[in-house]
Formats: structure tokens, sequence, C-alpha cells
């Protein structure tokens, strides 16, 4: 089957389908629609949103409902308020040239009187939440005597939400006689015994999980500190301009508290969850369809039933717990052609569960870096450049404001003149990420801990690399440890190459080695700035301050990683004491290589 031409559809159809831009079946529309159009014998499908599963029972439904008859004869079946409101979007526009059809949705939230009186209509199809059909039903305001067919999408979430008794009380409603369809993501102990009460001699059909091997979705994962993944989630926004995608968490309260913390923080985001009004989710969508809102904070049951076009992103606030469920959420971008990315942002102990969905669903993951503040001002800045360079130019409405304009201006010239504007436009990512550190953690090659492996340096690298002792006004009395010295010279170099050798930590001062062609570097960044309300002070050692400042305790004598970080509070590598550690010599001692993260 080449086109949906090829399958027998009338010309209502096709013709509806045609305006909509669909040419070619999905692997689950090809399977299924000729089976449903030729034969009663029921379906169990495998599929997930995002194969095209509702014009798969949607289009022969349409196709075979005898329109003369003013009487329910398919019923659809599905989780939440949401994703019947889409099928019954869907399924209205692939009948919209069979003007005697009537469709009608039935959930909870909405006004039961409304839903009644479009019942009395003749409905032919209902598409229907198991709690409001099932009250319809005990009310005898739905009959379904004369019931062709009966479609349970998303079956699986259906008894996860704990529906499994309401479905059974609606289905015995039925005729005996009648075809049912079954479409599930997963086959559950539950799933089979439905199919086993409820069907007869069913064939099974599959699809390929959604977007699975797709060459233009890109999966990807940070790894970071759990206490960070705000951060991540707001680097992520301010590194993509032009963001549009979903953000899912695990539980309602997170949606609501993420989605509260980005709105605070000035990004178009909102959140849906099941505290919500029908009425409330619907103005939520509106804007989200409309691009309103760049981001939707929601979790897999809230999202279900969202299809909407043209997402950049999946992000994975917290990894789901099945591991099919992270291939549900990222199929809902890179969808029609277009490119995609769906990321993970997991603490040091998931990256077991990120090769899990590598070994059960062939997705290879990347590991990347979060962006740094300067990657981050980068972007936006081009994004602004190239905003202005786009915007349209309206001569009339702008031109009685000109004279005023070039002389409140004619006192810089050109280069001035972009400086300023860059920076009225721009100061706050400058600001905001002028002292930004760096969140990301190495990964553990057992995977257990956050703490990378040290590198060993070879006598030759030892000898070729050159140190500069260095002097800085905090110690201990100022709660800076030798991990949290790493941490202000990760933040002042902003660089994860650095190679940082002896580290001593005293009461007043602290001493450090840092390879020579940084030292010029790190002493103009760090001084001026202030840690834990000293303002720092950092210079080349010499002998009399070594001598001023006792030193016992705090010696580091391993070289240390500047990009290490280790799973203490400070965020730096954790290294013992060397109890023989005597004052400091300032001497080139053994020094290991920064680490970046492994990709």
């Amino acid at each position: 089957m080449k086109t949906f031409n090829d399958i027998g559809l009338n010309k209502e159809i096709l013709k509806a389908l045609g305006e909509m831009g669909f040419e070619k079946p999905t692997p689950i529309q090809a399977k299924a629609i000729p089976h449903l159009m030729s034969s009663n014998q029921d379906i169990i499908a495998s599929a997930q949103t995002g194969t095209g599963k509702t014009a798969a029972f949607g289009l022969p439904s349409i196709h075979m409902t005898k329109i003369n008859e003013k009487v329910p004869q398919t019923l659809v079946m599905c989780p939440t308020r949401e994703l019947c409101i889409q099928i019954a979007r869907d399924l209205t526009n692939f009948s919209t040239y069979l003007p005697g059809l009537k469709i009608v949705a039935v959930y909870g939230g909405a006004s039961v009187d409304t839903q009644v009186r479009a019942l009395r209509q003749g409905a032919q199809i209902v598409i229907g939440t198991p709690g409001r059909t099932k009250d319809l039903i005990k009310r005898k305001k739905l009959f379904l005597s004369d019931i062709k067919r009966v479609i349970l999408d998303e079956a699986d979430e259906m008894l996860t939400m704990g529906f499994k008794e309401d479905l059974e009380a609606i289905l015995a409603e039925t005729p005996y006689e009648k075809q049912t369809l079954l479409f599930s993501a997963t086959m559950s102990k539950r799933i089979i015994s439905i199919t086993k009460k409820y069907m007869n001699d069913p064939i099974e059909i599959s699809a390929a999980r959604v977007n699975l091997g797709a060459e233009n979705v890109q999966h990807l994962y940070y790894m970071v500190h759990a206490k960070d993944r705000y951060e991540v989630l707001k680097r992520i926004a301010d590194s993509t301009p032009n963001i549009y995608g979903i953000t899912f968490c695990r539980t309602r309260k997170e949606t609501k508290e993420i989605a509260n913390k980005l709105m605070q923080d000035g990004y178009n985001a909102d959140a849906i969850h099941g505290d919500l009004s029908q009425a409330q989710r619907d103005e939520v969508m509106e804007r989200f369809r409309k691009r309103k809102l760049h981001m939707l904070v929601a979790t897999d049951v809230a999202a279900r039933g969202l299809d909407v076009n043209d997402l950049t992103h999946v992000i994975n606030y917290n990894l789901p717990d099945d591991e099919e469920v992270y291939v549900h959420r990222s199929g809902r971008t890179g969808r029609a052609g277009k490119s995609g990315i769906s990321m993970a942002i997991i603490h040091t102990r998931e990256i077991g569960r990120i090769r899990a969905i590598e070994r059960i669903s062939k997705i290879k993951f990347s590991c990347e870096l979060v962006p740094t503040g300067k990657d981050i001002c980068q972007k936006q800045l081009y994004s602004l450049m190239d905003k202005i360079k786009k915007v349209e130019v309206d001569e009339y409405q702008i031109e009685p404001f000109l004279p005023t304009i070039y002389e409140k201006l004619e006192s810089l010239d050109r280069e001035e003149l972009i400086k300023h504007f860059v920076s009225a436009e721009f100061n706050r990512f400058l600001d905001y990420y002028k002292n930004s550190r760096n969140i990301n953690v190495s990964e553990s090659p057992r995977g257990k801990n956050s703490k990378p492996p040290r590198e060993r340096v070879s006598q030759k690298e030892r000898r070729k690399s050159t140190f500069a002792s260095l002097f800085i006004n905090v110690g201990k009395n100022n709660n800076v440890s030798p991990s949290r010295l790493i941490g202000i010279i990760n933040e002042g170099l902003n660089s994860s190459d650095a190679v940082i050798g002896k580290i001593e930590v005293m009461k007043k001062a602290s001493f450090f080695e840092i390879e020579e062609k940084k030292k010029a570097q790190l002493i103009k960044a760090l001084n001026g700035t202030v840690v834990g309300g000293m303002k720092l002070s950092v210079e080349v050692a010499n002998e009399k301050q070594a001598r001023d400042e006792p030193t016992k305790s705090g010696s580091h004598s391993k070289p240390k990683s500047r990009g290490s970080r280790g799973g203490n509070r400070d965020g730096g590598q954790r290294g013992g004491n060397n109890k023989n550690s005597g004052k400091w010599r300032g001497k080139n001692s053994s020094a290991g290589k920064g680490r970046k993260k492994s990709q």
C-alpha cells in the first residue's frame, strides 16, 4: 500500500485527508485499516502516541458508519480528557465532508447537560473517558445496544489509573456481537486479562516504536547533582532561544513547583496537571499550541493525548520508572520528518537507567556538558542579532520618531551605538551568568558515585608542566575547604582543562599550584570577587607568606583536577589529608590533568 487512495476509503474521507496533507499511511495504519474494513475479527495493537493510531481506528470507523442511523455505532474509550478531546478533534477533521456524521466527546470536568444534548441529536461515534461514560449509561442517557465496534485506546494507562471496574461495567452494556479493538503501548497481565474476557480470537498487530530509531531525534543526557536539576533546565532554555518543548516531571506537585519557578524567573511556561479544571487545561493548551508558551511542564498522565506539532525538545526532568515511557515521551518530537531533541537530566546514580533504556529500546544516548554562562551569552547574542536582521521595518510607523532618536544618539559612533544597543538588551544574561559555576558531574565507571577516576600522569608529562604557586586570602575561617577552593578556581577560570597541583588550606589563607599559563587569567578573574563575605586577594606566593601562616592539616600532596567534581557538599573532588605535609614549599609537586566530562 503506497497511499490512502489504495485502501478503499470513500472519496469524502480522501478529500479531507488530502487537504490535511496526509498521503501515505503509517505502518500501524497500513496494517489496521485494511483489516478493519474487511473483517470483524478483534484486534490487539501495540502502538504508542505518534504512530498514527487515531487514524488507524478512526478512518475505518468513519468509513463504515451508517450515517442515516442516528445511534452510537462506535465507542472509543480513552484515559484522559485531553486525549478524548484530541481524538474527537481528529475524527471531526477526517469527516469534514460527511455533514451527516456526528461525533461527540464525553468526559468529566465539563457540563454533563451539554453532552446529553449532543447525544440526543444522534451521535454515531462517541469518544469518552470511563468515568463520564459509565455515568451517562447509569443516567440512561447513553445507550450502547447498537454498538458495532469498541475501541480501547491507551488501555494500559486506563488500567494504571484504576478504570478496570468502569471499563468492565461499560463493556457489559455492549452487544456480544461486536468488534473490539485494543490499543496499548505495553501488554501487562491486566491487559491480557481484558483480552481474554472481552475479546474473541483477536489478531495481534504492532507498529514500530514511536521515533525509536528515527535519525531525526537526538537523545542526550546531562549528569549533575540532583539539587542542580532546575539550574540545568534554565540553562537549557537560555541556550535554546527558540525552544518549544514539554518538560516531564514525576509528580503533580513537582510539575506545579517547576512551572511556578520558571514563570517567576521570567520564562514563558505553564503547567498542565490533574488539579486544573477543564477550562483551565483548555486555556493552557490553547496558549501552548499558539506558541504563546514556550515550555509546558506536565506529568505523563496529564500529557496523554497532547498532540502538538513541531516540538523542538522533550525534556525529562525526571526519568520515568518504565523504560517504555521514555520512548513514549521522546516520540512527541521529531515528527513529520523534522528534527527533535529528547534529553534527560540525571543524577550520578541514574546512569544505569540510561543504559537500560539504550539496551531495551536500541537508543543511543550522548552525554553532553551543561552549557556554560559563556555558551549561553553567545547563543543569546547571536539569536538577538538574527532577530534584528530579520525584523520587518515599518517606515511609515517609525518615521515620526526618527528625528528625535537621531538627535539623542548622534553623539555615538557606529561601534558605540552597537555596543550600547547590545548591552541594553543583553545585560541580564551577562550579569546572571558572569560568575556561573560548572555544575557538570563526571560519570563514575561503576555508576556508584560522581567521583571521576584520577588520571595517571606520566613522568614525561609531569616534567613538561610548569606551575605557579599562588596565595589566596581565605581559609578554614571562611569555610573554605580544599574542595571548595577547587570550586572557586572552577568558577574563576570557567573552564575544565586547567591543571591544579598541590593545595594547602590553612586558617586564614590558602596556597595552591596552578599551571603557569593559567596564572594571570586566574589572578585577574578572582581578585576583587567576594566569597563568604571576604573580598578575594590572589597573588603569587612567596616565602614570607608561607612562614606567616601555620600549615597543619588541609594539605593535599596529590594533584587535583580542576574539572573533577566529587560527591561532597562543596562540589569539588574529595582529597585525603596528608599527615606528613610540611610547610608550603612552592615547588612543582606532582600534578594531574584536569578532566573534561567524558562523552
